[in-house]
């Protein structure tokens, strides 16, 4: 500023003014209620809608739960106690609570075996899911789980249980050895060979000692409630998935009967309806088991719905895969990799990145689909709320409470696979956007 004109100002300040915060109402919570909630006439009438809905759904639900009670023995004596103030009838939760989680015919005294199972997932699951985590050793327990809930649940002598896992251990063996030598499919004809002779051989030496480090065995009929549900949804899940995988590598491949052989089972599978499959799980399928064969119903509805599943997964796989560029592929026949390699390489886990939304989407409406069980007389936790619980003249009248016990419970398992994807999302997430 020059010296003539400093003289014409009148106060010149030479120090910086301190910054001042924004207007209330251009800053925090009541700028995001302006911009998200009322930015318009339109919003504005929306929001005061979703405002009266709210407050109505919720005038009913609070005094419906605060003035509810968890005593008393049957109906007539939680509407006693209720006095008509409008709360629920809570108690027929806390009544039937053992039979909503293990169903109605698992003995009560051998519940501690399923309960360790479900104790034991926890530590089986974490190994798999956060593997970037935790050490490759621990897929030891992951591994190892499957027989061990088996034998917790089932019961019977360990034999069968460790044999199965022998026979998968040695066929995986075999597979590697001579995928090497000959290449991916002969080592997948000589590993499900491997396996099936172990296994062959297994069931002979599990009937001469049945008694061996025996638990007392529990039939499949007697499994119901939401461990049922659980059971289904974990086994299923965690076999279509590679199967699902299998499945799209298959239909893409350059063999012509694999590739129509993969085609025709997931356009079948697709074009029926999963309830189809378990009614013949169910009766159609022991028409043609030999005579006096028992083929376990659990492990007859595990292999339908995982069919099902598989062949869901295998198209969002496929997607996964077509939405790579082709460069990716010519980069594995650029290094000299072979087919396995590249696949498991390169491919594959691009792919799969790809294909979480879709996989996680299968895998929910999976467990929920669960449900359908009820229809083939499996008591699972909707078919106990709609057979022994509320056919009973104990709590005949009670369907709200039991519904919304229900919902709480599936939902807690689905919003956690779905939390997890998104998080498994934000994992992996190379492309730095």
């Amino acid at each position: 500023m020059s010296d003539a004109h400093a003289h014409s100002v009148a106060f010149v300040r030479e120090s910086e003014i301190p910054p001042a915060p924004p207007p209330v109402a251009e800053a925090g919570a009541v700028r995001w209620v302006r911009a998200n909630l009322f930015s318009g006439p339109f919003n504005t009438i929306m929001t005061l809608l979703g405002i009266l809905v709210i407050y109505y759904l919720l005038s009913g639900l609070i005094p419906w739960i605060l003035n509810g009670t968890w005593e008393g023995a049957d109906i007539r004596d939680c509407r006693e106690q209720l006095q008509g103030n409008g709360g629920g009838c809570f108690a027929v939760i806390a009544e039937r609570w053992p039979q909503l989680l293990f169903g109605f015919q698992y003995p009560d005294y051998l519940r501690w075996r399923p309960t360790m199972a479900f104790v034991l997932l926890f530590l089986a699951v974490p190994p798999a899911l956060f593997v970037m985590f935790l050490p490759r050793w621990t897929l030891i327990a992951t591994a190892v789980y499957p027989f061990i809930a088996y034998w917790l649940i089932w019961g019977g002598t360990i034999l069968a249980p460790i044999f199965v896992a022998v026979g998968v251990a040695a066929g995986y063996l075999v597979f590697q050895k001579i995928e090497k030598l000959r290449g991916f499919v002969p080592g997948m004809g000589a590993g499900i060979v491997t396996a099936f002779v172990i296994w062959w051989i297994g069931g002979f030496i599990t009937a001469a000692m049945p008694g061996f480090l025996a638990l007392e065995t529990v039939e499949s009929r007697s499994m119901g409630g939401f461990m049922l549900n659980m059971i289904l949804g974990v086994v299923c899940v965690s076999l279509s998935i590679p199967m699902g995988i299998l499945l799209a590598l298959g239909r893409q491949s350059r063999l012509p009967i694999v590739k129509g052989f993969c085609v025709v089972f997931i356009e079948f599978v697709r074009g029926v309806p999963l309830i189809t499959l378990l009614f013949v799980a169910n009766v159609v399928l022991a028409y043609f088991l030999p005579p006096n064969a028992n083929f376990d119903l659990i492990i007859r509805v595990i292999i339908m719905i995982t069919m099902f599943s598989a062949a869901y997964i295998a198209e969002v796989i496929r997607g996964g895969l077509a939405a790579l560029p082709k460069g990716q592929y010519e980069a594995g026949d650029s290094l000299g990799l072979d087919y396995a390699q590249s696949m498991r390489l390169i491919i594959l886990p691009q792919a799969l990145k790809i294909s979480i939304p879709g996989i996680v989407n299968v895998a929910v409406g999976l467990f929920k689909d669960t449900t359908l069980v009820s229809v083939i007389s499996m008591f699972d936790l909707v078919g106990m709320i709609r057979g022994p619980i509320l056919s009973s003249t104990d709590w005949a009248g009670v369907y709200w409470e039991l519904w919304a016990a229900a919902c709480v419970l599936f939902f807690v398992v689905c919003y956690g696979i779905s939390q997890y994807s998104q998080w498994l999302e934000r994992q992996l997430r190379t492309d730095h956007r």
